[in-house]
C-alpha cells in the first residue's frame, strides 16, 4: 500500500493552509431526544487533504458525516463550506454544492449494471429537462454522450472495465464498494465523504481501496474526509485526524501526534470515564 510521503508537510505550512480552508465545522451539537450524539464539535477540512474522523463505536462519527451532507440538522452550531455558512441543508443541495459520499453499508441499485449505477451519479449534473431526456435526441442525446464519456473514464480509473455490464448485485463485496466510490466520483465533488470505505474487506481489498483513495486525492485533486476503524489505514492515508469519543472531540492533529495522545489511547483501550 502506498503511504503518503510526509504527514508533517501540512502542519509545517499551517499558516498558508488556512487560505485553503474548504469546510469549517463550528460548535456543532446534535441530540436525539435526551441522547447527545455530538457535543460542541469544531474542526476544519483544508483543500486537497485527506481528513480522517476516528473514534470507538458510538463516538458520533457517522452522525457528524450526516450533519455535513444534510441528513441531520444540528440544534447548535454552523458549517461553512466554500465560504457559505449554514446550519441546515438537504442532501440533494449538498450534492449540488459539491459534497458527495459513500455509505457504511453499500447503497447501490443491485439490479443495475456497474455502468448504470455510476451513470446515476451524473443525474445531478444533467441540465436537460425530462421531456428531452425521454425523447433521447438532440441536446439530451449529446448531453448523455458527454456524461457517459465521463463515466467510462471513471470506470477506467477504478480498473473495473471487466464488470462494467455486470449487475452489481452479482459482484463481490469489495467490488461493490469500488462501484459505490465510482458513483460518488461521478458527481464531481470538491469534498468526498467516505463512511468506513474498507469495512468488511480482506487485506487485498483494503490495499486496493487505499490505493484508489490516494489516487482520487492526488491525481484527481479531490479533498476527502473519511471515517475508518483500521488505524493502520488511517495513519498511512490521512494528513490530519480528528478523534471523537462519546460525541466529544478528544484530539485533533497530525497522525503521529494523535496516535500518541493519552486520551486517544484511553478511548480505544476502553478506560472508564
Amino acid at each position: 500500500m502506498n503511504a503518503r510521503p510526509d504527514h508533517s508537510v501540512l502542519a509545517d505550512q499551517e499558516g498558508s493552509a488556512r487560505d485553503d480552508l474548504l469546510m469549517d465545522v463550528r460548535n456543532v451539537s446534535l441530540s436525539f431526544g435526551g441522547v447527545k450524539a455530538i457535543t460542541d464539535i469544531s474542526f476544519d477540512v483544508r483543500q486537497g487533504e485527506i481528513r480522517a474522523i476516528i473514534g470507538p463505536n458510538g463516538a458520533g462519527k457517522t452522525s457528524m458525516l450526516n450533519v455535513i451532507n444534510g441528513f441531520y440538522t444540528p440544534q447548535v452550531g454552523t458549517i461553512t463550506f466554500r465560504g457559505v455558512e449554514r446550519r441546515s441543508m438537504k442532501p440533494h443541495d449538498a450534492v449540488r454544492q459539491g459534497i458527495a459520499r459513500t455509505f457504511q453499508n453499500v447503497a447501490l441499485f443491485k439490479g443495475m449494471s456497474t455502468l448504470d449505477n455510476i451513470m446515476a451519479g451524473r443525474s445531478v449534473l444533467m441540465k436537460r429537462n425530462i421531456v428531452w431526456q425521454m425523447l433521447w435526441r438532440g441536446p439530451a442525446l449529446r448531453e448523455e454522450i458527454e456524461h457517459r464519456e465521463k463515466v467510462e473514464e471513471i470506470i477506467d480509473f477504478l480498473e473495473i472495465e471487466h464488470i462494467r455490464r455486470t449487475p452489481v448485485g452479482k459482484l463481490p463485496y469489495g467490488l461493490q464498494k469500488r462501484v459505490e466510490l465510482g458513483r460518488a466520483l461521478a458527481m464531481e465533488p470538491s469534498l468526498l465523504l467516505l463512511d468506513e470505505p474498507m469495512a468488511g474487506m480482506n487485506l487485498e481489498e483494503k490495499e486496493d481501496m487505499s490505493r484508489f483513495i490516494l489516487d482520487v486525492n492526488q491525481q484527481r485533486g479531490t479533498t476527502i474526509a473519511l471515517i475508518e476503524h483500521d488505524m493502520g489505514v488511517v495513519m498511512d492515508l490521512s494528513d490530519r485526524v480528528v478523534v471523537l469519543d462519546y460525541g466529544k472531540k478528544i484530539a485533533d492533529g497530525p497522525p503521529d501526534e494523535v496516535k500518541n495522545s493519552q486520551a486517544v489511547i484511553d478511548a480505544y483501550l476502553g478506560v472508564p470515564h
